[in-house]
């Protein structure tokens, strides 16, 4: 359980950290993003010891083979979000995002056989809910639902079940060389995107990429750590949701955001359902 909450503190330091960066670093870059990737790998590399970065051993092939395919993802998931932004709002780009938790919890139950109680069907359904409430605004523009929308859940939804997979068929003495994979490869493709977009990093992209980066690298070390004591059909509900309400307060108390009854109930029934989720 320890390793899921460093995990969810991890995860809320990024956004509270890029919500910081909003307005110092240029928008829709991918600048702060790549030097994030390059403080990732490197942090990443000190973990796993850069002469292991190859090792001869059993899995190591299939364990590059998912690292590069994860890295892929991670950065397709920024740009989807980047374009479902512009296309949809904020609003329905969010819940969509955050909705990616189904993707896991499908496969866990399909595929990995895991049977979550009653009680925790009921929390994980009420947590979707809240998932939606809490990012609704009656006031917002209203996006058109377009395939986009659908495309950034699944492949959001996908990145996350790469550590369910890895977990389940990898080798675990690996798993320091697939965090390492992943983020060294989503460094390549950011480069290359980087190139063909003719960008180069400001300063502030460069600073807030590397304070980015740690959190970035330990959310999915830890949650990978997690899913190796707790069934992913709690770990990750509960890893979307909790981020969620560190956020959301983290806001009300650092940034002095106001939220309105329907963001205060959605609170509630997180709560709720992270009680449920965890008995």
């Amino acid at each position: 359980m320890l390793n899921l909450i460093l995990a969810i503190m991890s995860s809320s330091l990024i956004s509270v950290i890029m919500r910081v960066s909003e307005g110092k670093v240029k928008e829709n870059s991918v600048g702060m993003l790549m030097v994030n990737y390059v403080m990732c790998s490197i942090v990443g590399g000190m973990y796993m010891g850069f002469e292991n970065a190859f090792p001869h051993t059993e899995g190591i092939a299939l364990t590059l083979g998912m690292g590069v395919f994860n890295g892929f993802l991670y950065l397709a998931g920024f740009m989807l979000m980047q374009i479902n932004v512009r296309k949809n709002g904020i609003v329905l780009s969010s819940v969509f995002s955050k909705l990616g938790l189904l993707v896991p919890m499908v496969v866990s139950v399909i595929i990995f056989r895991e049977r979550p109680e009653i009680i925790q069907i009921i929390g994980f359904l009420i947590a979707v809910g809240a998932i939606i409430l809490i990012n609704s605004d009656p006031d917002a523009p209203k996006g058109k639902f377009g395939g986009t929308l659908i495309l950034g859940l699944l492949v959001g939804g996908i990145s996350d079940t790469m550590s369910k997979i890895f977990e389940q068929v990898g080798n675990d003495a690996l798993s320091d060389q697939f965090l390492f994979y992943t983020f060294l490869f989503a460094l390549v493709f950011c480069i290359g995107i980087m190139l063909y977009k003719k960008e180069r990093p400001g300063k502030n992209e460069i600073l807030f990429g590397l304070m980015i980066g740690v959190p970035n690298y330990f959310s999915s070390r830890f949650l990978l750590a997690s899913l190796r004591s707790i069934p992913a059909v709690i770990v990750y509900p509960t890893y979307s949701v909790a981020t969620l309400i560190v956020i959301t307060l983290a806001g009300v108390v650092i940034f002095r955001e106001s939220l309105g009854k329907r963001q205060w109930s959605a609170l509630v029934l997180i709560m709720i359902a992270l009680a449920l989720l965890n008995i």
